[in-house]
Parts: structure tokens; sequence; C-alpha cells
């Protein structure tokens, strides 16, 4: 357990940090982080949140992200109650909202069992906040009258079911911590006849080192090896894309060439 410091009533607040542009977040999850007497924080959340809580408050990284060291889920869960009841407010600093694959509700049940009361700030998730950073809508009249959100990956390591559906709609489809299952999505697309279906790729949506790919289904996966995008990265496919200045040059090249 974690030594006793003060003596404060436990509460967590559960803090959607956005996408990565630290201005993103929202005034609310200011507010919180300046009362916070201990902040968790995940990988995908930008530092400089961290100047928003008081100088004293302890920091704790608790990574969150593929590749890389990170502690399991019930690690988090314990920590965030052993600090809560030690401490006093903590504050976990989840990567785009809390409750858009972040796990959210399982760590707002987990303080529940302990009576510990939680609350929750939204905060913009990437998913939509991302493409509409990039000036493409996820719905557009005449184009799209709907949009998914998808984990490109389960639990179990496998592409998830609804990209089978998603890809036979007309609706734009959003795929997080789907770039490793790349190949395997287009294939999916191209399986119901989408070859020319517009898509994008954005590596690091809202960040300094953002990076944007645009093509269709049959060229997204070679563009994105030749400009060697990484993760995190957000996958859209839809017409939508099509809005975006970038495609509409990439119509006009292949244009010119045939």
């Amino acid at each position: 357990m974690i030594e006793r410091k003060i003596n404060k009533e436990p509460k967590i607040t559960l803090l959607g940090a956005g996408p990565g542009d630290p201005e993103l977040l929202t005034l609310k999850g200011v507010k919180a982080l300046q009362t916070a007497d201990v902040v968790l924080y995940d990988a995908l959340t930008n530092e400089a949140l961290l100047t928003y809580a008081p100088k004293n408050a302890i920091k704790v990284y608790v990574g969150k992200r593929s590749g890389e060291h990170s502690y399991s889920q019930n690690s988090i869960n314990k920590l965030m109650i052993d600090y809560a009841l030690n401490y006093g407010h903590v504050v976990r600093l989840k990567g785009g909202d809390p409750f858009v694959f972040g796990r959210g509700y399982e760590e707002l049940d987990y303080a529940a069992s302990y009576s510990i009361p939680v609350s929750v700030i939204p905060g913009i998730s990437s998913s939509i906040g991302v493409p509409g950073l990039q000036q493409i809508p996820v719905t557009h009249r005449g184009l799209s009258e709907s949009f998914w959100v998808i984990t490109g990956m389960t639990s179990s390591g496998e592409i998830s079911e609804d990209i089978y559906q998603a890809a036979n709609s007309k609706a734009t489809v959003l795929i997080l911590m789907g770039l490793k299952k790349l190949p395997q999505i287009v294939e999916i697309f191209k399986a119901s006849g989408k070859h020319n279906l517009p898509a994008a790729v954005v590596q690091n949506g809202s960040s300094e080192d953002e990076k944007l790919v645009v093509g269709t289904v049959d060229s997204i996966y070679d563009i994105v090896k030749r400009e060697r995008i990484e993760a995190p990265a957000l996958l859209i496919f839809g017409k939508v894309v099509s809005l975006h200045p970038s495609f509409k040059s990439l119509i006009k090249k292949y244009a010119a060439i045939a």
C-alpha cells in the first residue's frame, strides 16, 4: 500500500485528454487538474497537461501503449484506489475520451466497489476530432448519413467482426488501433467491392508531428508503407475523404496520367 500522507476525502475524476493537442482539453478538465493531488496519466496524453496540476501533486506515468512496458489494467485500478484513499483527489488522465476504447467504465466500476465517488469529464475522441481537424466531416449530406467507430483489434488480437459489416455499409468507417491490421482491413473492403473508396490515415492526430496520407482502398496500404506511417494512427474509409484537398489533387493527378 502507498503510505498515507494527508487526510482528504478520496475521490476520482476520469478525465479525457483529447487526441493530443493540449489546447483541446476542456475548461472543466483544466479545473479538475488544478485540484488534483495525484495524476495517473497514459502514454497517449500530452505531458504538457501536467502543468495544470499543482507542483506538489504526484504525477504517475502508467503507460498503456502497444509495444512498450506498461501497467496492467488491474494494476492501474489498484493504484487509482490506493492513491485516492491515501492522498485524496486522483485525476485519471486518459487519451481521447475515457469511454471510447478507453476502458473508463472498468475503472469507474472498480472505484464504485470501494464506494469512492467518481466524476467523468469527457474528452474529444480522436475518432471524430482528428478527421474534423483535417477538414474531413464524418457525415455529410449526400455522402454519408452515419459513421462507425471500431477498434482494429479485439482483446484477443483478432480483427473486429464489425469491420466486415461496416465495409458493406455506406457509412464513414473510423478505425482506431488498426494500423497493424491495415492489409487485412483493406482486403475486407475490397471483398465488398470498395476498391475505389476514398481512404485516409492520420498519424498522431492534432499533435506537432501529425501526418496525413490519402488514397483509395486499393492504394492506401502502399502509401502508408511508402510514407512510413506509424502508430498511433486513425484509419478513415468513406466518401467523405474525397472532400479533403489532398484527395482532390490526387484525382487531378490520375486524370492527367489517364
